[in-house]
């Protein structure tokens, strides 16, 4: 559910080449390409792994100085770069400075609560995203990044209605749709997950977590056969997924195959050992 807000190259690099322009003089001692070649892997231009960005954005800061306008920037993208790495403690402190540098701009608030999120801090990870969505009430992927807080806290209520309130802001958002998919099939409110994760899928077909939401769907349905066809799709597409492989082994024995479902359980476990304790939190067992 993964995913980070991502800006483009285009988007991203001339709000900093303002700042460098208007607010760091220091810029203008380096040469001009290799200012511009850093902006632009500092805004993402290459994306084959996190290491061009955040040396892009190393070098950013190395040439404004890290007090300059345009480091708050290069430190939210730099940190935004460490969280895809899974380096979430320097991310964090990446988030810490680029609040220090601009504390009005909402996107290093959501992308430090982020973080938070992927360290297991469910309470601060919603102090960050509630100042995110107080600075931009409008900030759709905030309440998307609440909201899997919030499952994560087992307040799938609470997780619905961030994403009714981000759909409603941008209703073309896939990862809402597939999260408002996941949480209403947890919660029992199956014929509207099913149209959620369709509403999903018609904008991303091939997307695992989507097919998996839609399983578990069908499976609280007691259509086991149409779950595990989802279960397959979503494996096709992403092999390690815990819960769709344990999700299928749930379907497979409850038609009858407790070889394929044993054998489906046990992967599923060698990947996320309490797997089985998160089902029956879903209400499957």
């Amino acid at each position: 559910m993964e995913s980070f807000a991502r800006r483009g190259v285009i988007n991203g690099v001339a709000p900093i080449l303002i700042l460098l322009l208007v607010g760091a003089p220091a810029a203008a001692q380096n040469p001009k390409a290799s200012l511009l070649e850093n902006l632009a892997l500092c805004n993402g231009s290459d994306r084959t792994s996190p290491e061009p960005q955040i040396n892009g954005c190393t070098a950013v800061i190395d040439s404004v100085g890290s007090r300059a306008p345009a480091a708050a920037m290069a430190y939210n993208n730099r940190g935004d770069a460490y969280t895809a790495k899974g380096d979430y403690d320097r991310a964090v402190q990446d988030f810490d400075q680029s609040i220090k540098l601009n504390s009005t701009n909402a996107k290093p608030f959501n992308n430090r609560g982020v973080a938070y999120l992927k360290k297991g801090e469910y309470d601060l990870a919603i102090k960050n995203l509630e100042e995110a969505i107080r600075l931009d009430p409008n900030y759709a992927k905030a309440f998307i990044s609440r909201a899997e807080t919030y499952e994560k806290k087992n307040a799938y209520d609470r997780a619905a209605r961030d994403y009714d309130e981000a759909i409603r802001l941008e209703p073309n958002l896939k990862t809402a749709w597939n999260g408002r998919c996941w949480t209403r099939a947890i919660l029992g409110e199956l014929q509207a997950a099913l149209e959620d994760c369709n509403k999903a899928l018609q904008s991303e077909p091939a997307d695992a977590a989507t097919f998996d939401s839609r399983g578990l769907t069908y499976m609280k349905m007691g259509l086991f056969d149409t779950a595990i066809s989802d279960y397959d799709s979503a494996l096709r597409l992403a092999p390690k997924l815990a819960s769709a492989l344990y999700g299928r082994g749930l379907a497979r024995r409850k038609k009858g195959d407790k070889l394929g479902g044993d054998a489906d359980i046990s992967a599923a476990k060698k990947i996320h050992a309490k797997i089985d304790e998160d089902f029956a939190r879903y209400g499957v067992q």
